[in-house]
């Protein structure tokens, strides 16, 4: 039998990810809730010496989704947070308001990636790990991602390539 592995450690990183997500603290919490439940009910999966944080956060990852299409997509989870007001006028939080805006209008698929890579400083290998995904994928998402962001934030409308039969 191996020894417990300590989930606390991962707290900070999976509430920030949580609250990322969301864009709700009260919502978030309760996904951390979730995985921390989850992760020990399913502990016994966990195979020692492998990479705890990235099972934490494809089980958080894996609730998410399915906490998604069990709203279904009339609902969007950062609305609420879009609506918070911005304090003191200072340039800081005005950015953060916009990037936040930008990340709420992104697909789910590439909010999670520029998520994991860019916040979390996911590897694009644990990003494919926890996701389920091949590498590729994650580099093709993140990219799209990335520029998707780049125009949002620029006032600019998102390239739509045509699709050619």
């Amino acid at each position: 039998m191996h020894a417990r592995p300590d989930l606390t450690e991962h707290l900070p990183r999976l509430r920030r990810y949580a609250r990322a997500l969301t864009g709700d603290a009260a919502r978030a919490d309760d996904l951390v809730q979730d995985t921390l439940e989850r992760a020990l009910a399913k502990l016994d999966l966990w195979q020692p010496g492998s990479n705890l944080r990235a099972w934490l956060f494809t089980l958080m990852h894996n609730l998410f989704v399915n906490q998604i299409r069990r709203q279904g997509p009339h609902e969007t989870l950062l609305d609420d947070a879009l609506d918070e007001p911005v304090s003191g006028g200072q340039m800081e939080a005005l950015a953060a308001r916009d990037i936040h805006a930008a990340l709420a209008k992104l697909p789910e698929s590439q909010r999670v990636i520029l998520l994991l890579v860019g916040l979390e400083q996911f590897s694009y290998g644990e990003a494919a790990e926890v996701l389920g995904v091949p590498v590729g994928t994650v580099m093709s998402r993140l990219s799209r991602a990335r520029e998707h962001m780049r125009h949002l934030l620029a006032g600019e409308s998102p390239i739509k390539l045509k699709v050619v039969k």
